[in-house]
């Protein structure tokens, strides 16, 4: 846990077909935007991290828009994934991403975003906003991980 009480806990929101999301819950690792290094070195541990699928696999696989999983930064070690891990990219060529340990939570239940639509604080501020899920991760309030946070869990 951080030693630091100066950095507050921070929410994230990953962009990631569910086919990778489920590979990641199963490895316990995060790894977004193509395994930009970038992108996972933002995550500090004690974060919170909700995964958003658009598609069941992509690029251009059935359409989901759910929240797929949800779970906490467990550590602040950015690695690379070993030699055995290397992937393509679009252009054919090889990459090793780069990821972070994640502790999902085994509780959580895929959701969708439509009945949130109206109460998220990053959904409700415009009719556009599905445009600012193509960075692959923004920030979150608070309030929209424990709304999202609770319907994942919500009993069926």
């Amino acid at each position: 846990m951080r030693h630091n009480q100066a950095m507050a806990i921070r929410y994230w929101l990953g962009v990631v077909h569910r086919e990778h999301v489920l590979r990641g819950v199963e490895l316990g690792i995060a790894q977004l935007n193509h395994g930009s290094k970038q992108a996972v070195s933002r995550l500090r541990e004690a974060d919170g991290l909700i995964y958003y699928s658009p598609r069941v696999s992509g690029p251009d696989g059935e359409v989901l828009r759910e929240f797929t999983a949800i779970g906490r930064v467990a550590d602040d070690s950015v690695f690379q994934a070993p030699d055995g891990a290397v992937m393509t990219n679009s252009f054919g060529e090889p990459y090793r991403p780069w990821r972070r340990r994640v502790d999902y939570d085994p509780f959580a239940v895929p959701t969708s975003i439509r009945p949130l639509i109206p109460v998220l604080d990053f959904t409700s501020a415009s009719p556009n906003w599905g445009f600012q899920l193509r960075r692959g991760l923004i920030e979150l309030s608070r309030h929209d991980y424990e709304l999202i946070k609770a319907q994942m869990r919500a009993v069926i």
